[in-house]
């Protein structure tokens, strides 16, 4: 029987995934003015649009953040732990659930930077052409946070900018995030 609950969770994990990196792109296209002439940043609007035009009636964008699809990404995460603690048969405090979802959307939010990165160095390596829809969004989405260290940590022609960061976000991971989550999984089985 835990294999089958593996698989499934497997499953829910993946399509709880995909569904919050959509709102967690459209989240960063936004923040970071991506280019809406971008067939990409189209699709995404697109996709997008359904779902948070009538919250962002309710809740509109503080500065330049989404906040309808922050809560989305939010809800996407408390959904996708109240299904699996329901497939072990369990029914988690209120509250432990609530820091186990916030943990889950911080998590979620470093490993999309540090996966956006790790791709855009990927293709900047291997020279893709700049015009490349793929390419010229995640440039866009990966500027903010490579900024601050753009062209002071160059070594032999090389920028470590981009690993710099995402060491930096891995650290939040594992020094943040992982507390968190801990303290949420102990609230949430009550002890």
């Amino acid at each position: 029987m835990s294999y089958l609950v593996n698989a499934l969770s497997f499953l829910l994990e993946l399509a709880f995934g995909a569904a919050a990196a959509l709102f967690m792109l459209r989240l960063a296209a936004e923040a970071s003015r991506a280019d809406f002439h971008n067939p990409l940043s189209q699709f995404i609007y697109r996709t997008t649009n359904p779902v948070l035009v009538p919250l962002r009636r309710l809740l509109p964008n503080w500065r330049r953040i989404n906040v309808a699809a922050l809560l989305l990404i939010f809800l996407l995460m408390l959904v996708k732990r109240v299904v699996l603690f329901s497939l072990l048969g369990m029914f988690p405090h209120v509250l432990g659930l609530i820091v186990l979802s916030i943990a889950d959307t911080l998590d979620f939010i470093a490993m999309f930077y540090v996966v956006l990165i790790f791709v855009w160095s990927l293709m900047s390596l291997f020279q893709v052409e700049t015009y490349h829809p793929v390419y010229r969004l995640a440039g866009t989405l990966v500027s903010p946070l490579l900024r601050p260290l753009r062209g002071r940590l160059v070594a032999g022609g090389l920028d470590f900018a981009p690993w710099a960061v995402m060491i930096v976000l891995i650290l939040a991971r594992l020094l943040l995030v992982s507390p968190l989550t801990d303290l949420g999984a102990r609230l949430a089985l009550g002890m």
